[in-house]
């Protein structure tokens, strides 16, 4: 019998506030100047979060939540960056020691921030890094594993942010959010189906890299051949097994953009917003800019919430896309 999750309860969410509140920034939620025909499209902006990332919040939740006995031995994720980043700030902040196990093709910005957090990082190959992910574990680390999304903690403290675009938007149409393992998308929607039952919570993923869209054409998760890009803090090889059943509740949908497509919305952000969004953070904004392609007329939501989930994107990456060349 395969890992059961459970989905984390809008109580919960509640809770995880109480318990981070002192330590997250409560992120603004503001309107982006867009093109004509474009949506109404508000940024949640979790990258003005201390770490660059919405990872704080579940992972500071998850590690509060714990006695304190069990994290004398410190405290280890699988993290191709933010939630490594999550985990080693709240070690941090907590006095614990913290380990990261990363793939060998984590980006040197995010490589770079863990080690100045204080983490020590243990790089292996991408089969390894995803095999510590499937398990909950990896052989010979000490400490508490705390998973980047598949936990009802972790999910809980994403499901805060819901809980803020509601209070500063109740008339939200449909909330927009990056899909890397569902952690985050799974936890904002228990809290918007329980507060705003009328918005939909809408998936986003990159073509040639999305295994949810690819486990809802097939009616079940199956592995996917996923072309890499600088687009790094999503699309894996496929929905895990435990976290499939909140999907197919909680997800209104699951849309898609191109490469191309997000590394236009970086800079669009970036120039019209002034705001520094990695490619995963920048995906949403480049499915609402699509909306009229996917909804018509009659039946398109007028305001749309886009998580902007990170902005630590290598400073080579988004140079090259500042200055026009195509993404890879």
């Amino acid at each position: 019998m395969g890992r059961v999750l459970r989905a984390p309860s809008l109580d919960d969410a509640r809770a995880a506030r109480s318990r981070i509140e002192n330590a997250v920034i409560r992120t603004p939620l503001v309107k982006l100047d867009g093109d004509p025909g474009d949506p109404e499209i508000y940024l949640k902006l979790e990258n003005l979060q201390p770490i660059g990332s919405f990872k704080l919040r579940g992972a500071l939740n998850r590690m509060r939540s714990l006695p304190r006995g069990l994290l004398s031995e410190g405290v280890y994720t699988a993290s191709a960056g933010n939630m490594a980043q999550g985990v080693a700030w709240a070690a941090r902040e907590l006095g614990v020691s913290a380990s990261v196990v990363v793939p060998d093709t984590a980006p040197k910005a995010k490589l770079d921030a863990i080690a100045r957090l204080g983490a020590k990082i243990v790089s292996v190959p991408y089969d390894e890094w995803w095999t510590t992910m499937q398990s909950h574990g990896r052989p010979g680390m000490r400490g508490v594993f705390v998973h980047p999304f598949a936990d009802p903690e972790v999910m809980a403290g994403n499901g805060t942010i819901a809980l803020e675009i509601l209070e500063d938007l109740p008339d939200v149409d449909a909330i927009l959010v990056p899909w890397g393992g569902g952690g985050l998308t799974c936890g904002i929607a228990t809290v918007a189906r329980a507060l705003a039952p009328a918005a939909g919570t809408y998936a986003c993923e990159v073509d040639g890299a999305a295994p949810l869209a690819a486990a809802i054409a097939a009616g079940e998760p199956v592995a996917i051949e996923n072309r890499r890009s600088f687009i790094d803090g999503i699309g894996g090889r496929g929905v895990f097994g435990e976290i499939w059943p909140l999907a197919r509740e909680l997800v209104t949908n699951c849309l898609t953009a191109s490469v191309n497509e997000v590394g236009d919305a970086v800079v669009l952000l970036a120039r019209r917003a002034r705001i520094v969004a990695e490619g995963a953070g920048a995906t949403p904004v480049a499915v609402a800019r699509n909306w009229a392609k996917v909804h018509p007329q009659e039946n398109r939501p007028k305001r749309l919430v886009c998580v902007v989930s990170g902005g630590n994107i290598d400073a080579p990456v988004l140079a090259s896309l500042l200055a026009g060349n195509s993404p890879n």
